[in-house]
């Protein structure tokens, strides 16, 4: 029993992310393919029975390329997004930094929330809550399925501080999660353990 994380394809820089709505680049499908196809290929190694992403355009352009390759449906899940950056999502780079001078993620107070968004508490909240909730439905309903969830970087980075039992904070240093990179979650002895990280061999 296993879950995969990965990490949506390239999009288009010089944007705000977060909830933004814009999808992948070519560069991004070109990503999500490799991916598709290693798995196709591998399907005996990694025997994926379920795909959830993020509703987000670039992370549900991402599940929807690799379920093409392993003929599985994509399960939208709006708790899986990345952090809620309110009015700034999908605006460019400019602008905010016209209108919003300093704005950053890292930027803020742990408790103070993004004009029209979350903070960065809240955001930790809701992906632990989500990850926990994940991490019993897999066990308690014996689930032995293997579930792939296409998400973001800040989404993967919590679950990595989760899993290794360190404190997070918006000002903690990332750990890798290049696009499309897969992460492996395992139920050994009782609990849940990172046994691969941002692995790359598809691209």
């Amino acid at each position: 029993m296993a879950i995969y994380f990965v990490r949506h394809g390239a999009d288009d820089e010089g944007y705000r992310g977060g909830w933004s709505q814009r999808g992948l680049n070519v560069e991004g499908y070109r990503q999500s393919e490799k991916l598709g196809c290693y798995l196709k290929d591998n399907q005996s190694t990694y025997q994926i029975h379920r795909i959830v992403s993020s509703d987000l355009q670039r992370a549900l352009d991402t599940a929807n390329e690799i379920a093409r390759f392993l003929n599985l449906t994509v399960e939208s899940n709006n708790q899986w997004r990345e952090t809620n950056n309110g009015v700034i999502a999908g605006m460019p780079n400019e602008i905010v930094n016209e209108r919003f001078p300093g704005l950053y993620f890292s930027s803020l107070r742990m408790d103070e929330k993004y004009l029209g968004g979350e903070s960065p508490l809240e955001f930790y909240s809701r992906i632990q809550e989500t990850f926990k909730g994940l991490c019993e439905e897999q066990s308690s309903k014996n689930h032995l399925e293997n579930v792939i969830i296409v998400t973001h970087g800040g989404v993967i980075n919590i679950v990595y501080h989760m899993l290794k039992g360190l404190e997070w904070t918006n000002k903690n240093k990332s750990f890798p999660d290049s696009n499309t990179g897969i992460h492996k979650v395992e139920h050994i002895n009782g609990q849940w353990t990172l046994t691969l990280e941002n692995f790359l061999e598809h691209v």
